[in-house]
């Protein structure tokens, strides 16, 4: 941990040194292998606690404590100067009626910031207008962390919300809105809820999904000790560079194989699928009307391709759009959250549908996770996630219904989405019996053990 130390050193000293206080200061460093950002992030006293990993890798940020937070991007995007980020997101049904108690909004500009930009590592302090406070943020920082390990733990009750009965019973009265109505789409989702029999840490969680899934966005928001929301996401809201947008419509799944050539046979049926195809196109028109009066120029993708996860495939499609001038970016959380992916079509029919019949609040799950800045704002689908409360964790995973879906299907869909993070526990000595361990596990995962059994 020399460097840290040494780059918090340099930050020390230049607080002392400088005449004026410019709004930021940066230092590089070279941070060695053996230190790892998330293990550092955990050892850390300041809230809140951010953690970013970009999908391609070449970006990383653990961002620490606050100088300033807000509850919409509006007022976040006003103060921005050059090279600052805001850190945040916006929930999924926050401060409603339904679910008073998360937030619809939080984003604040940190302290401290460790940060990677392709190899290259800095330490960051954005200032304020308080001197003391920001060298008390700096001396609070820990130099010491220990090792992470995958988070080992014995699942002792595990409670779906809905059921399958609730949900087979949920989906078939969202078939009938769809046939009689002008609903087209409507994305439903579970939660999972897991006793733990010991706590395990968002960012032990983290680490480990960080090893195991490539290809995928990494967050941790945790605004106090006791909770933390961490997900491991496939899926781009936005990439605004300038006046040049990146999104995509993410739609349409399938598990993996358990040979290469039951992976190739998946793939060509979700590639040739009608009502996956249809589901992505859905996602695909809705981002182009709600695009189409802000752009000077938009170009879609001529057909999906495939994204192959470690369980599950999906189809995508890449948008990209050249903004009026005047567009923001929380113009654009705006217009593109809830995408057609994550709520359904038409938006307002689709999150009244929701809101009305799902048996929890989702909060943070669905939402948007990313950044604010002047110049570049990113921000991911809060999918693949999980809300860490001690020795509780609570997962969440979704599912777009449309003419066709069968419960069954989309049951064992959640299934396949919710192991991304629910695969990474491990048992801690022997595992529970058959029975209790069988009532616990999702359908057709107690009835693959069954069927092993036999």
């Amino acid at each position: 941990m020399t460097e840290l130390i040494q780059a918090i050193g340099r930050l020390c000293d230049a607080l002392s040194t400088l005449s004026a206080l410019p709004p930021r200061l940066s230092v590089d460093l070279t941070l060695s292998d053996h230190v790892d950002p998330i293990e550092w992030l955990d050892a850390q006293p300041l809230f809140p606690k951010f953690y970013w990993q970009s999908r391609d890798g070449a970006e990383e940020t653990v961002a620490l404590g606050q100088v300033r937070t807000f509850s919409n991007p509006y007022s976040a995007e006003l103060v921005l100067e050059d090279g600052q980020r805001i850190w945040g997101g916006r929930s999924f049904d926050g401060r409603t009626e339904r679910n008073q108690r998360c937030l619809q909004s939080f984003f604040f500009l940190p302290q401290i910031e460790l940060s990677r930009v392709g190899e290259t590592w800095y330490l960051s302090l954005n200032t304020g207008d308080d001197i003391g406070k920001a060298r008390a943020a700096l001396n609070k920082l820990s130099d010491s962390t220990s090792t992470l390990a995958r988070p080992q733990c014995d699942i002792l009750d595990a409670e779906h919300s809905p059921s399958y009965p609730q949900w087979s019973s949920m989906l078939e009265k969202a078939l009938a809105e769809i046939d009689s109505t002008d609903l087209q789409k409507v994305v439903l989702a579970r939660k999972t809820s897991l006793t733990l029999d010991r706590h395990i840490s968002a960012a032990q969680l983290l680490k480990a999904s960080r090893e195991q899934n490539s290809a995928n966005f990494h967050f941790l928001l945790a605004l106090d000790e006791k909770h933390s929301f961490v997900g491991s996401t496939p899926e781009r809201l936005f990439n605004r560079q300038g006046q040049t947008l990146l999104t995509e419509a993410l739609a349409g799944t399938i598990g993996r194989g358990k040979t290469a050539q039951d992976d190739k046979a998946l793939a060509q049926w979700l590639l040739n699928d009608p009502k996956n195809i249809y589901e992505n196109r859905l996602v695909v028109e809705d981002i182009e009307s709600r695009l189409l009066p802000n752009s000077i120029a938009l170009t879609v993708e001529g057909s999906p391709h495939l994204v192959q996860l470690r369980k599950v495939q999906h189809l995508k499609r890449n948008i990209e759009a050249e903004l009026h001038n005047d567009v923001s970016s929380s113009d654009l959380l705006d217009m593109l959250q809830p995408t057609a992916a994550i709520a359904g079509l038409p938006r307002d029919n689709a999150v009244k549908f929701i809101t009305e019949n799902e048996p929890f609040a989702r909060g943070w799950y669905s939402g948007a996770v990313g950044f604010l800045g002047r110049e570049r704002s990113e921000f991911c689908v809060a999918i693949r996630s999980a809300l860490v409360m001690n020795d509780t964790l609570h997962l969440f995973a979704g599912a777009g219904i449309v003419p066709g879906s069968e419960p069954e299907t989309e049951w064992k869909e959640l299934d396949r989405k919710m192991s991304t993070l629910m695969s990474l526990l491990s048992p801690v000595l022997d595992p529970l019996p058959f029975e209790k361990k069988r009532s616990m596990l999702p359908m057709s995962n107690a009835i693959d053990m069954e069927q092993k059994a036999g």
